[in-house]
């Protein structure tokens, strides 16, 4: 059996061991009673877990994390099927025909132009009735993707600053606003101007050319790596961090990070 005929035998198969999930009478009790809002959770969390595993190269875990978001999205087709709304052969021939209308320089005779993909979605954007340059951002996003999407849009059409050094000036004078807030206190206001400054940083992330949600993500792996050293070190001298202190847990924190350059 070739590769080709091979991923459409097991896709058969998946399907058919969701149908069988989701039957009325013999089915599994708890996957008869999800629905879109339901499942849709887990789909996000397997997302993660697929990324989770690349952050890791992790290719073994990579597979398993697919599949697990390739059920998600058979589950999520099962259930449109059986309200009559569309199957999981209208999901892939529509993102088959979005590929290819935004591909003509591959599946056309056009020639690649600069921006011709983002011109294919927004005029994809339109047809479905969404106006202005943010319409179509989604509202589940992670925080810091949305706001680096939203500030991407925003650019396009000419709202943005000219480079990273104005955005660390943005920063500056969002800093000096929340300065101003802490003697009050007010958690309305202070979560307005931390919110300020984490969409200055997203956008400082975008200027950069870099991913914000990746970046940070980065940087809980590093936090989780060095804390866990020093709970490590502190364990052979027979410490808890709470008998070490602030004090000691600061300085072995700079021995670990040292020990990393």
């Amino acid at each position: 059996m070739n590769g080709g005929n091979a991923a459409s035998s097991e896709l058969s198969r998946l399907l058919t061991i969701m149908a069988a999930l989701r039957d009325p009478k013999t089915g599994c009790p708890w996957d008869r009673a999800q629905d879109f809002a339901t499942i849709a959770p887990y789909t996000i969390e397997e997302a993660y877990e697929v990324a989770d595993a690349i952050a890791r190269d992790d290719v073994p875990a990579l597979a398993d994390e697919l599949g697990d978001l390739l059920f998600q999205v058979v589950y999520h087709a099962r259930l449109a099927e059986e309200a009559g709304h569309f199957t999981f052969a209208d999901v892939a021939r529509v993102i088959s025909d979005k590929m290819i209308r935004r591909h003509p320089h591959v599946f056309g005779k056009a020639v690649a132009q600069a921006g011709m993909w983002e011109a294919a979605k927004a005029s994809e954007r339109a047809a479905r009735g969404a106006r202005g340059a943010l319409a179509g951002v989604p509202e589940t996003l992670p925080a810091l993707t949305q706001a680096q999407k939203l500030s991407a849009r925003a650019a396009r059409v000419g709202f943005d600053w000219p480079d990273a050094e104005a955005v660390l000036e943005k920063l500056t004078e969002e800093t000096a606003e929340l300065r101003a807030e802490l003697p009050g206190a007010d958690p309305r206001r202070l979560a307005d101007e931390v919110g300020d400054m984490l969409f200055v940083l997203a956008n400082l992330a975008r200027k950069l050319g870099l991913d914000a949600e990746a970046a940070l993500r980065g940087a809980n792996r590093k936090f989780t790596r060095r804390f866990e050293a020093i709970e490590a070190r502190l364990a052979r001298a027979g410490l808890t961090p709470a008998e070490a202190g602030l004090a000691v847990m600061e300085k072995t924190w700079a021995a670990v990070k040292a020990e990393e350059r």
